[in-house]
């Protein structure tokens, strides 16, 4: 299952996981856009459109989730994020929204479901930025949330003793809708990160930088001063 699958990374990953042969659901506000994406993938697969914010968007995952017969991999993709010079609160308002509260929302669903199961994959994708905070401040915290999260449920899942595994994934510079730059620093294309998020899914990993040289860039954000951070 793919939520958030209509443009960009989660694009990809669905098509990665088609590729292998993979029965896919996927989710997406854009409902031509998943129409087409569900006619276009090689595999079995299956959509429902939704925004993660809405007030049935628990319920619809669990449709889905239904409708498949259950799922043993959940990639929570869906999210959004602004520069935010001004500081408009509207635009702060719906990066929280989503990257918080539809965030957190999805995971629910899928945390309780891998429990009915017995077992499964849930995968987060944060960011780099979720290592420190930025100018883009609520993108840069909302991250944040969604790496803590994470950790959160992994921890959950061992004291519980869920034979649930927890990914983060913190991709940098990737070439979506939301990047405002094509020439950006080491600026990877949606096919190269989903390769690389499918990989670390594969090896049941609980953290992967993606590509995997923003491990150094997201060490150097850790130790910079406040005042080299505020000046890049």
């Amino acid at each position: 299952m793919v939520v958030g699958a209509t443009s960009g990374i989660g694009r990809a990953v669905a098509e990665a996981l088609a590729d292998r042969g993979d029965e896919v659901g996927v989710t997406g506000r854009r409902t031509a856009l998943l129409e087409a994406l569900v006619q276009s993938l090689p595999s079995p697969s299956h959509g429902r459109a939704f925004d993660v914010c809405q007030a049935d968007a628990r319920a619809q995952l669990q449709a889905l989730f239904d409708e498949m017969g259950g799922v043993d991999l959940v990639v929570v993709c869906a999210g959004t994020g602004f520069t935010n010079p001004t500081v408009d609160w509207s635009l702060d308002r719906d990066t929280l929204e989503t990257n918080v509260v539809g965030f957190a929302a999805m995971c629910n669903v899928a945390w309780h479901h891998f429990v009915q199961r017995g077992g499964g994959h849930l995968v987060g994708i944060s960011s780099v930025l979720a290592v420190r905070g930025m100018r883009s401040a609520s993108y840069a915290a909302s991250k944040a949330f969604v790496s803590h999260f994470l950790a959160g449920l992994r921890c959950r899942a061992v004291t519980d003793r869920h034979a649930i595994t927890v990914t983060d994934i913190k991709p940098g510079f990737v070439r979506t809708a939301m990047a405002k730059a094509d020439d950006a620093f080491w600026m990877a294309s949606p096919e190269v990160a989903a390769r690389q998020i499918v990989e670390a899914i594969e090896a049941r990993r609980s953290h992967a930088y993606v590509t995997r040289r923003w491990r150094v860039i997201a060490w150097l954000l850790k130790a910079a001063p406040e005042w080299l951070i505020a000046r890049l």
